[in-house]
């Protein structure tokens, strides 16, 4: 998929990734892109930078995605791409317990990380299919591909968007639908910035820029994979997984211990 003279939908992109994206997309002559995010404030902001809309919305909102789509779609004639690409993680309560988060941090995971993608797809598919096209790009995250320590609810939601996003692909594949998902390791945004036990995990093989990201983001387009991995690391640890998972779970014990989570520093 080449971005140019098409109708992009981001959300999150009030920064971060999603910033970095929607100025990319605007940047390869997208025909609009519309900048989606609760704060509305910087939203509008990024959207003035590059000539978009803006769109004030909560991504939990299922009738809000719904009436934002319909909108779109009344005025433009169709979204060609929807990124869906808001996401929240916390580190565990206690990192000695990996059940330890309370339930408003599991809700709020779940309802961002995994609901959100579904109100999306609820809301885009049937124009989508009427059309025969459309491209779905879901940001999830090298911990749905693999875990994240020290953080049990963002890995878990992860792995959820990551099922998700294989049965969109799956079902909606043969109606024209394409779907990808955005899978990296560290990032440098406001989520790394917290200093915490899992971000140093996620750090290992290095941090990257959003605009980094947003270059990994157009090959993958360009290319059409479901798979989109700006640390390309992360293929060789999920063949690792995949072929001996015993040993692969030891070794992510032995790199939790070796950032100090054994001992609870």
């Amino acid at each position: 998929m080449d971005p140019k003279n098409k109708v992009i939908v981001v959300t999150g992109a009030a920064g971060g990734i999603g910033e970095a994206l929607a100025r990319r997309f605007a940047r390869e002559g997208a025909k609009l892109v519309v900048v989606v995010d609760r704060d509305g404030e910087r939203a509008a902001a990024v959207a003035a930078a590059i000539g978009g809309e803006t769109v004030t919305l909560d991504v939990t909102d299922g009738q809000a995605m719904i009436d934002m789509v319909a909108d779109i779609e009344s005025r433009h004639g169709g979204i060609d791409l929807f990124c869906s690409n808001a996401g929240v993680g916390e580190p565990d309560t206690d990192e000695q317990n990996a059940a330890s988060s309370p339930d408003d941090v599991w809700t709020r995971a779940w309802e961002v990380n995994v609901m959100a993608h579904v109100y999306a797809a609820r809301a885009v598919i049937p124009g989508m299919r009427a059309r025969g096209n459309g491209y779905f790009l879901n940001t999830v995250s090298a911990a749905g591909l693999l875990s994240q320590i020290g953080g049990a609810a963002y890995a878990t939601t992860k792995h959820a968007a990551v099922g998700f996003a294989e049965s969109l692909a799956i079902t909606q594949g043969d109606q024209g639908i394409k779907v990808s998902i955005l899978c990296p390791q560290a990032v440098d945004t406001a989520m790394l910035r917290k200093g915490d036990a899992s971000s140093q995990a996620e750090n290992i093989d290095g941090v990257l820029t959003p605009d980094q990201v947003a270059d990994s983001v157009i090959r993958g387009l360009a290319a059409e994979v479901f798979l989109i991995l700006p640390h390309p690391i992360v293929m060789t640890y999920m063949q690792r997984k995949a072929a001996d998972y015993d040993r692969w779970i030891q070794g992510m014990r032995r790199l939790r211990a070796r950032l100090g989570g054994a001992r609870g520093d």
